[in-house]
């Protein structure tokens, strides 16, 4: 016969043979190696870290403290995820959620941003907006960084492209620039709108 009971991160099994006593086998859940890292980064990224568990609050909170989350809801239902997605959007949060379960599947949906590990379930990768092709966490915080330089270089691209069109066109129209001037300036508008995009590499 073999019972259950959980201790601070993790699970006491105790075994007895024929009635008796045998021992206690204590099992816990490892923690990622990169899994403290991501977590710094987002952190130095401006972004509050939040653990969403099935697991009780005591192994919850070991894991949290382990790999430095502050913020931990433990002993969630799978059901209840996206429940608690929706209470900290409702907090007037912008809600980043990354998963790789079946489980998982309804709070990627609903959160703002869904981020599918990419070891994870179908199900998963589909209701996610975007889809990691490793199971490394450190790479949630680099697909944000560079979804944020991504918009950055087009506001930038845009404002060249409106700068050129707002000198030029009047220029232009006044009769003030000829066709191989013009022609010229557009190109090099748009070498530096490619030029520029060629940066996020």
């Amino acid at each position: 016969m073999v019972g259950g009971g959980r201790t601070a991160g993790q699970g006491g099994v105790s075994v007895t043979v024929d009635g008796k006593a045998a021992g206690t086998i204590e099992i816990a859940d490892a923690v990622k190696g990169e899994a403290a890292v991501a977590v710094r980064k987002l952190r130095e990224m401006g972004m509050d870290v939040w653990m969403v568990t099935g697991d009780n609050q005591a192994t919850a909170e070991s894991v949290a403290r382990e790999i430095g989350i502050d913020h931990v809801l433990a002993e969630v239902p799978p059901a209840d995820k996206a429940a608690r997605v929706k209470e900290l959007q409702a907090a007037g949060k912008r809600v980043a959620m990354a998963g790789d379960g079946i489980n998982d599947a309804a709070a990627l949906a609903q959160a703002d941003l869904g981020i599918a590990m990419g070891a994870g379930t179908d199900i998963a990768m589909e209701a996610s907006d975007i889809t990691l092709m490793s199971g490394d966490l450190r790479r949630v915080a680099e697909a944000i960084e560079l979804s944020r330089r991504t918009m950055r270089t087009v506001r930038q691209n845009l404002f060249w492209a409106f700068a050129y069109n707002v000198v030029a066109i009047p220029v232009a129209a006044m009769g003030l620039l000829s066709p191989v001037l013009a022609s010229a300036a557009m190109a090099a508008s748009s070498v530096t709108v490619v030029g520029n995009s060629l940066r996020l590499r």
